[in-house]
């Protein structure tokens, strides 16, 4: 990890331990759930510190299953006049806080701008984006992107911006009891019969199609775990992906419950922590699932499994080591989504098996 990313600048280290921090969060949810090592290490070197995150407004309940946080500031910002106001009351709601350290987790001016405005006093960051006189300590990584996983560039961030040195911590996402209890009845009156096998499918990614394993696939997929493990399955995903849920949903045959757009961050992750399994794209719900510890199946096309695997106990990562992947595209340049389409269903079904998914006889 060290050699993959090394702090080569860092303007002065933590003088005394800090009482409240402030870590700004990135903004999408499989960023969120790879920067969560990075903030325990800030929990784990501060544990009497009030520890507090800015995030979106979209994805505050994600800490839902993290309580080692203490406080969760959202924030979202509108366009014109609007986005102007919106983020002169996020500075008011910064500084009303009181931090005396502040760590931005994003590379972006703007995240350092509002925290600089805010008044805390300590404000630690990557130098990028001509931002650097915004930050009162100035981090400089370097890092072999396509080497190393994206997971280390905040946990390298933390370790030379603020002295967070112990050792990595593991992470496992904690859903509220109550929080489980619900998914569980309104997955029941989807047609889900509590104690039935479970598996969770991300079947699309906003990425683009050279992230989507092929709707057949997913279709036939669907068969096979209700054959070989007497299983449902659960269709997640966003508002916008629910209309390609549907449709492999329909293609199977089988029972396929969609819930796609149907969910909060923090019910989608109580959701997932019922299912017996999960299989699908390079998504924020791969990522989630991976962190929940439950057998976790991961398809990657176009993208870097290296960079941006999915980190949990229970992995499985496939991909087809062609001449042109991970070519980190959008869309496949020559049409065919080989790295894709060669990745066949019953592969993912042998992975879930080997990830510790029983088979049922009839």
């Amino acid at each position: 990890m060290a050699a993959a990313s090394e702090a080569l600048e860092t303007q002065m280290k933590v003088a005394s331990a800090p009482r409240r921090i402030l870590v700004r969060e990135v903004n999408w949810l499989g960023d969120l759930t790879m920067s969560l090592p990075a903030l325990a290490a800030i929990r784990q070197a501060f544990p009497a510190a009030h520890l507090a995150v800015l995030v979106r407004s979209a994805l505050a309940g994600f800490f839902d299953a993290a309580p080692w946080v203490d406080e969760v500031i959202t924030f979202s910002v509108g366009r014109g006049f609007e986005g102007i106001r919106d983020r002169f009351a996020l500075v008011r709601r910064i500084r009303a806080g009181n931090f005396d350290l502040a760590v931005l987790f994003p590379r972006s001016l703007d995240s350092a701008l509002s925290v600089a405005l805010s008044g805390v006093p300590e404000r630690v960051g990557v130098a990028a984006q001509g931002r650097g006189l915004l930050l009162s300590r100035r981090v400089r990584l370097r890092s072999n992107r396509s080497d190393s996983h994206q997971s280390t560039y905040w946990l390298e961030l933390v370790r030379a911006g603020v002295g967070a040195n112990g050792p990595t911590p593991e992470i496992r996402l904690d859903p509220p009891e109550g929080a489980r209890h619900a998914m569980g009845k309104r997955l029941a009156a989807a047609g889900w019969q509590p104690g039935r096998t479970l598996i969770a499918l991300a079947a699309a990614a906003a990425y683009g199609p050279a992230k989507e394993w092929p709707a057949d696939h997913y279709a036939a997929l669907v068969s096979l775990l209700a054959d070989r493990f007497a299983a449902d399955s659960v269709l997640v995903g966003t508002a916008a992906e629910r209309q390609r849920c549907e449709g492999i949903a329909a293609a199977s045959g089988r029972r396929a419950i969609v819930m796609a757009g149907q969910t909060t961050v923090g019910e989608l992750i109580a959701m997932l922590s019922l299912c017996d399994g999960f299989a699908g794209n390079d998504s924020g719900p791969m990522h989630l699932a991976a962190a929940l510890g439950i057998p976790t199946c991961a398809i990657f096309g176009s993208t870097n499994p290296v960079r941006t695997g999915p980190i949990g106990p229970r992995v499985r990562i496939l991909s087809k080591a062609l001449d042109c992947s991970p070519c980190l595209a959008r869309r496949c340049r020559f049409g065919h989504y080989n790295c894709l389409r060669e990745i066949a269903p019953h592969e993912v079904v042998q992975a879930l098996q080997e990830l510790g998914l029983r088979e049922t006889k009839r």
